[in-house]
């Protein structure tokens, strides 16, 4: 892997990037296209590699390899590897991955929803995904403005409006 150079204008305009702006953050944890499905696929629990694998069967074994890495740095998955042989190696959210869940799910009923409006598109409910929560109708995540504050209906709390 090539080296950063910490002090180029780039890094420079990623770091204040990082500072100002909560969603750029997010995309430096899970960006990318494998991350949010390697996350995903976690939520109903710990797996083992080779399940993680067959689950994401269009991934190659490098790049899930570098991905599960990437998301152990960043404090979202946790490694289990008992000294056994053969080694048996677990992986599962940390809090910080299970504190992503949300935002998974979110992700999750925008596309149910853009495939239901979209004919080309088909998707499973999400009675069918891992960490099962209930229905599009019931994971609904229409939003009112009161008073400054943003009201989620899909968790029930009250979030300070940006």
């Amino acid at each position: 892997m090539t080296k950063v150079k910490k002090s180029s204008t780039i890094q420079e305009n990623k770091q204040t990037a990082l500072k100002e702006c909560p969603v750029t953050y997010v995309m430096e944890k899970i960006g990318g296209y494998w991350k949010p499905i390697i996350l995903f696929h976690l939520l109903s629990g710990c797996k083992r590699y080779s399940e993680l694998k067959r689950s994401i069967p269009t991934i190659t074994e490098k790049v899930l390899t570098q991905q599960l890495k990437q998301l152990e740095a960043d404090d979202l998955v946790i490694r289990n590897a008992r000294p056994v042989i053969p080694p048996h190696v677990t992986y599962s959210l940390s809090a910080s991955g299970l504190a992503m869940k949300p935002v998974l799910y979110a992700m999750t009923v925008w596309a149910i929803e853009e495939g239901n409006t979209n004919p080309a598109i088909s998707y499973k409910s999400l009675s069918d995904f891992p960490g099962h929560i209930g229905s599009v109708a019931e994971t609904s995540h229409h939003h009112e403005i009161r008073e400054g504050h943003t009201i989620s209906y899909m968790e029930g709390k009250v979030l300070p409006l940006l």
